[in-house]
């Protein structure tokens, strides 16, 4: 039986950007939930879990100078450090997907809280 072998560099970035997309992923769901919710006042469990996650999110990147702990981890394994080198994204989205979905969240988490504080 043939021993396995170690992983190259490629095989650990490929990797990284495989997870780094999926949870990107969830984010995305996780935002556009809220938003969703705030529209249609559906407040439930799930939009706070969301709104709890969302923020757990903003403090690590904050807590990492607004870098993804996946894209520091990219560093790791290349020289290319252009935008989406981490992720399996268009790169115009990579560039631009904080001020995106951050906006996105902000109207949403906005429509959540007027919403439950309308309903009191």
């Amino acid at each position: 039986m043939e021993a396995l072998k170690p992983l190259s560099d490629e095989d650990k970035l490929y990797m990284i950007k495989f997870i780094h997309t999926i949870i990107w992923g969830v984010f995305v769901v996780a935002i556009l939930y809220v938003l969703y919710a705030g529209i249609f006042d559906k407040i439930t469990k799930l939009v706070w879990v969301c709104i709890a996650a969302v923020l757990i999110e903003a403090i690590v990147l904050l807590v990492n100078k607004w870098k993804c702990p996946f894209t520091l981890m990219g560093y790791k394994y290349t020289n290319n450090h252009t935008v989406g080198f981490d992720i399996f994204l268009p790169s115009w989205l990579a560039k631009h997907n904080k001020i995106v979905f951050s906006s996105l969240f902000t109207i949403g988490f906005a429509l959540v809280l007027w919403r439950v504080l309308s309903n009191q």
